[in-house]
Order: C-alpha cells, then sequence, then structure tokens
C-alpha cells in the first residue's frame, strides 16, 4: 500500500486538500493535472501560480479554503485575478471544502464537463469507483 501511495505523491503540493482533490480526480479517471502551474508575463518573470493545472486546455481547477471568502482582501485579489484569466482565455474550476468533501461526485462532473469543454480528447464517460473508498459520493 505504501508503495501504490508513494506514486501518488508530487512535490511542492501547498496544501493537503489540494492533494486530496487532486487525487479525487486522478482516482476517478481524468487525466493528472500539473501541480503548482505557473503563468508568466512576456519578459519570463512569474504572474500567478494555480494549484492543479491543464496547460494545454487554459483549464485551472483551485481550491478555495475559507481564508477565500473569510478575507475580504483575498477575496477581493481572488475576483481581480479570475478576470484577468478571463481576458486571457484561461477557464477556471473553483472547488471548496462543500464541493470536495460534501459532493465529490459532482465537483468530478465540473471538472470533466469543463475537459470535454475545452477540446481534452479520451475523457472517460464513467468514473473509475476507486475514488468512492476515500469520498463520500453525494
Amino acid at each position: 500500500m505504501a508503495r501504490r501511495a508513494a506514486h501518488y505523491v508530487r512535490g511542492g503540493v501547498d496544501s493537503v486538500t489540494e492533494s486530496r482533490l487532486r487525487m479525487l480526480l486522478v482516482l476517478a479517471g481524468l487525466p493528472e493535472p500539473q501541480v503548482n502551474f505557473i503563468i508568466r508575463h512576456p519578459d519570463g518573470s512569474w504572474r500567478m501560480r494555480f494549484d492543479l493545472c491543464y496547460p494545454a486546455l487554459k483549464l485551472i481547477v483551485e481550491y478555495d479554503g475559507r481564508q477565500h471568502a473569510m478575507n475580504s482582501a483575498q477575496w477581493q485579489r481572488d475576483l481581480k485575478r479570475r478576470e484577468e484569466l478571463d481576458a486571457l482565455g484561461w477557464r477556471i474550476i473553483v472547488v471548496t471544502a462543500a464541493d470536495l468533501f460534501d459532493a465529490p461526485d459532482q465537483t468530478l462532473a465540473r471538472v470533466r464537463a469543463a475537459l470535454i469543454e475545452r477540446g481534452a480528447a479520451g475523457i472517460r464517460r464513467q468514473f473509475k469507483t476507486e475514488w468512492l473508498c476515500y469520498f463520500r459520493a453525494s
């Protein structure tokens, strides 16, 4: 079991919850997103970084913890960043704790729909069931 779990470890991940979100996607059979993807300015300098990303599709999956809603300055930064992403042609899916823990099946459906909408090929029609061992379906 430890060897199998080690196969899923990724360096540089910011939180356990982001890892759980990535594991939900992978265990359900969706493509594995890149962790901590950085969008850069034309000069190569750092612009924005995202939890989970499908760069070729310009699709971002972000986990927003409670601080994103409770801290008004953070919320304002998030809103401006999302408008900037929209202008650059990126799609962002925001996942909250309720989405991940209370409705993981709906979260999977949202990500799958966005992957298809953005042109991903070979996306499963039905999810693998392995994720059900670790997440409660709504």
